[in-house]
């Protein structure tokens, strides 16, 4: 029986339909028996859709500015990743 972690990890290809015909059939059958699965599939597929459909815009240079200025103040004081604590030297 397939887990949760290895539809996951296969999720992509599966909603590209780029796997076997073994591989999604193993798949299609856990998402339909997995609630919690199914609705990763099924929210990950609405918001493909949504944003295949939108066009690209480029990001206002103010915010553009801002969000370097975060990122760059971020990776100089290697503040934390994910909630992680920073590592005390």
């Amino acid at each position: 029986m397939l887990t949760c972690k290895q539809f996951l990890s296969e999720l992509n290809d599966y909603l590209d339909d780029t796997l076997d015909p073994q591989t999604r059939s193993e798949l299609t059958r856990h998402v339909n028996e997995c609630p919690n699965c199914w609705v990763v599939c099924n929210t990950t597929e609405k918001t493909l859709k949504v944003f295949k459909g939108m066009e690209a815009k480029a990001v206002p240079p103010d915010i553009e500015h801002r969000l370097m200025a975060a990122l760059e103040k971020r990776i100089a004081d290697r503040g934390p990743i994910c909630g992680q604590k920073k590592a005390e030297a």
